[in-house]
């Protein structure tokens, strides 16, 4: 039954303690400490941690939630603290540290590049805390972690996203081990979110009008606007729209992403909000470059390709996914349905408006492709690990024909994590004492000084650590998940779960098919021994989820679960249920080493093993994602990844032959080894290596630091640049744009000459060519000399490219000739071609109009 209003009541202060209602809804509590600490007054000594049915007053890991301890407080135990004069003065100072916080300069302020305004950074899912529940995975625990990085730093960033009314599903095991989807309402208030006033916002969804109410979070110093469908104007389905986290069908998928990005646009102008930057994460909200182009033609009459001009240069694009499968597509009649109308109101043909989600050769009715017109309406995109950039550049090179894979335009900045958001408190204070209070923020030369660190001390924030996860899974086996029998075998053994002293291995992430959670079952007898060894045992924590729809992701978990339910090795192995924020953290800080097993090179990044390596687990994973920039030999392990053309199952075996090797001859002896003291000498040295060198790269400042400075600031100033002066430069850009396409049919390079006779090496060479100019000025192209080894498939190796010389201003006919010199620096197969690329002053890149013409290869 559905209210016909909902509110929050809350609690009167004592005027003593009123600041706490400033400190509980500012997000800030989430990642400091001392203001958690104050809330932890506020709960009953008996209270215990939550392990399902909701966010709790304590999380899985007992993290407190300020928000619900705030909202539960009784009045004897507020009127206590209002004249408990040292609990009184800590929130005195709690509230002048955040006030100080919010005003201070910081990074951006004293550091940062002049003339970047606001950003807006759009996202599906914001993972913020387990007390607000509108994540589902990586995507969402990236995107809060951003802006808490951002916030630190002192980034004008605002995020913008959907409030889901029942986020994402809460996971029960029935006592098969099959997951269930159970789905929570939720009230905003309580998760900290306020109404802001007076943002009301409407779209068009196939014809009929979407009305939005408008929430906003405070994180730190930044603000998140979420937006939500459930609200007495809209109809009883369209009040749905906004009900889960990727629920329901393409319809109702399409419908959240309208209003995600078309409404997103809007609700920003209605807040008063002023980006002079939009950040897409991932192509969920991509329809936000559609309004910003609707807004350009009828607001600043524009045509449509002069205001996709204005509106790609002040855009950034992020993708996240290394396979085709993962990206949105949506059927062209439902398209059209839902965007004729915004078709014809910016003067164009629909086709030209789905044409933005097509890759070239698409068929007129092929799905519109959601990151294919995020890419094509941002000037600046980028991939989220090294690896992952060279896998999309293949992915999505057809949309620049004829451009070399390497110099596709599509960039990588490798995910980071909020430091202090995944730390345990202990971890945080030995910085604290060794780098400084700043150390999420230092660079990489500070981390150094954790060299210093006692080998005992750092063997000692492990052991803490270990034993705190031991005890979060018993609290969590003991809290009788499972149903019927299940939970109450699980209570009768739970004692007995794990053992503080054993090498203890984490695993959690989304279950899915590539990530192989079960590769170690494929050899269950060596798993046992492993388990079971009676002198150097293993212990495995797993936790995750499957998508509600994925078949294949829910029949691994219960794989899991019915083998960790052996009574001969279940004190060894644990299947934790309802995997969240707060279990995760007790993971990242209590596993000794952090598995992931994805089949290469399909882990975009993986930010679970970059959380777990800043509380002092070693990683052992497949080099994929974050992990193949990030291994160093010494500072974790590296599975060795198998053949790429295997079938699947062969790879599987193999690469867990290779792991079982691992852990087998170098991880277990590693970490058994002690000396007299009792401390792993050489683990111990894995830790302090893998601190030193990967501390500073998982941080999300460090990447958010380089959003700014290679990409914010220059979409920023392209963007003021193409609307000056009422967007001359937009329109001059679009017009030549048009006019290049229409000539580079014809333009070719001809008539190419080398040397005559093969150059010694260190010898310089030199090449003519001749370029069919087709009605083009000789200014308008660029022509390169490349050069370099050639391989044994006849394919130039890394060619270095050389800027060829106009040899004669004045044109002959419609040809121009040019000279370029070289000089041969290797021995061996050498050889060089010669290529033309339409340069403007306008352009950012070269590529990006995807025209190139190319000297033809001489025969083999």
């Amino acid at each position: 039954m559905r209210p016909v209003s909902r509110f929050t009541v809350h609690p009167r202060l004592p005027a003593s303690l009123e600041p706490l209602q400033e400190l509980a809804e500012n997000l800030r509590w989430t990642w400091h400490a001392p203001a958690r600490a104050l809330f932890r007054r506020l709960v009953d000594d008996g209270a215990t941690p939550q392990t399902n049915g909701g966010p709790g007053v304590l999380g899985a890991d007992g993290a407190v939630n300020p928000l619900l301890a705030l909202a539960r407080a009784d009045r004897p135990r507020l009127a206590a603290l209002a004249v408990d004069a040292d609990y009184v003065a800590r929130v005195a100072d709690q509230a002048a540290a955040l006030d100080a916080y919010q005003q201070a300069p910081r990074w951006f302020q004293t550091q940062g590049p002049p003339g970047l305004g606001t950003i807006a950074y759009f996202s599906p899912e914001f993972g913020l805390s387990e007390a607000i529940p509108q994540y589902s995975g990586g995507l969402g625990v990236l995107a809060g972690d951003h802006l808490k990085a951002a916030s630190d730093l002192g980034v004008p960033l605002v995020g913008v996203g959907l409030l889901y009314a029942e986020g994402y599903f809460r996971q029960e095991l029935d006592g098969s081990g099959w997951q269930r989807e159970r789905y929570v309402a939720l009230d905003p208030e309580a998760c900290g979110l306020r109404a802001a006033p007076g943002v009301e916002i409407q779209v068009d969804v196939a014809g009929r009008p979407l009305h939005a109410q408008v929430w906003r979070a405070t994180i730190g110093r930044c603000h998140l606007y979420l937006l939500d469908s459930d609200v007495a104007a809209n109809p009883p389905e369209l009040r749905r729209i906004t009900d889960r986290l990727y629920g329901g069908d393409m319809e109702h998928r399409l419908a959240q992403e309208i209003l995600l990005g078309i409404g997103g646009i809007r609700a920003l102008r209605a807040a008063g909000e002023r980006p002079t930057v939009f950040h897409t994460n991932e192509g969920h909200a991509g329809f936000l470059g559609l309004e910003r182009i609707r807004e350009a033609v009828t607001g600043a009459g524009l045509d449509f390709d002069e205001a996709v001009e204005a509106v790609r240069g002040s855009t950034v694009f992020t993708t996240h996914t290394p396979v085709p499968a993962g990206i949105d597509r949506f059927p062209p009649e439902l398209m059209r349905r839902c965007f004729g109308p915004l078709a014809a109101e910016c003067g164009v043909p629909f086709e030209r408006l789905m044409a933005l989600g097509h890759q070239p050769g698409d068929e007129a009715d092929a799905p519109f492709n959601m990151a294919v017109m995020g890419l094509r309406l941002a000037g600046y995109s980028n991939a989220v690990s090294q690896l992952h950039g060279r896998v999309s550049r293949r992915l999505f090179g057809g949309l620049w024909p004829g451009i070399p894979e390497e110099e596709v335009p599509i960039a990588a900045i490798t995910n980071g994590v909020h430091p202090r958001s995944w730390v345990a408190e202990p971890v945080d204070a030995l910085f604290t004492e060794h780098l400084g209070s700043d150390w999420d923020l230092l660079p990489a030369e500070a981390w150094s000084r954790l060299a210093q660190v006692p080998d005992a001390a750092l063997w000692q924030l492990r052991e803490t650590g270990r034993r705190h996860l031991v005890e979060v899974v018993r609290h969590h086996l003991r809290g009788g998940h499972g149903s019927g029998d299940a939970g109450r075998r699980h209570r009768a053994w739970s004692e007995d779960a794990l053992d503080p002293a054993v090498l203890t291995i984490g695993f959690a992430r989304r279950v899915a098919a590539y990530k192989r959670a079960t590769l170690l079952l494929g050899d269950r007898d060596r798993l046992v021994r492993l388990l079971t060894d009676p002198a150097r045992p293993i212990q495995l924590v797993f936790a995750g989820k499957a998508h509600p729809a994925d078949e294949t992701g829910k029949r691994l978990i219960q794989q899991l679960v019915q083998f960790a339910a052996d009574p001969r090795w279940r004190h060894r192995i644990a299947f934790l249920e309802d995997y969240g924020i707060d279990l995760a953290r007790a993971l990242y800080q209590g596993a000794d080493v952090w598995l992931n097993t994805p089949r290469r090179p399909l882990e975009a990044c993986g930010t679970s093993g970059e959380k777990a390596a800043l509380g002092g687990a070693l990683n052992c994973s497949i080099r994929d994602g974050w992990w193949d920039e990030a291994f160093d030999g010494a500072n974790g392990w590296a599975i060795p990844s198998a053949d790429e053309a295997l079938p699947p199952e062969e790879r599987d075996r193999l690469e867990a032959a290779e792991l079982f090797s691992l852990l087998e001859e170098r991880i277990r002896p590693c970490f058994y080894d002690r000396d007299p003291e009792g401390v792993p000498r050489d683990w111990v040295a894995r830790i302090r290596h893998a601190l030193m060198t990967l501390g500073p790269f998982v941080v999300a400042p460090r990447m958010v630091r380089e959003y700014v400075e290679t990409r914010y600031a220059a979409a920023a100033a392209r963007g003021e640049r193409l609307s000056a002066a009422d967007h001359a430069v937009a329109r001059r850009l679009a017009a030549w744009k048009t006019r290049v396409r229409a000539s580079w049919p014809q333009v070719a390079v001809e008539a190419v000459r080398g040397p005559v006779m093969p150059p010694a090496l260190g010898a310089r060479a030199e090449v003519e060519a001749r370029v069919a100019l087709a009605g083009l000025s000789p200014s308008e192209l660029r022509v390169e000399l490349l050069h370099g080894p050639i391989t044994d498939l006849g394919e130039l190796e890394r060619p270095l490219g050389v800027p060829m010389t106009l040899v004669d201003p004045e044109r002959t006919g419609d040809g121009a000739r040019y000279v370029g010199r070289f000089v041969c620096d290797r021995a061996g197969p050498y050889g060089f071609t010669v290529r033309a690329m339409p340069i403007h002053p306008d352009l950012d890149q070269p590529a990006e109009t995807g025209l190139i013409a190319w000297a033809e290869p001489a025969p083999a």
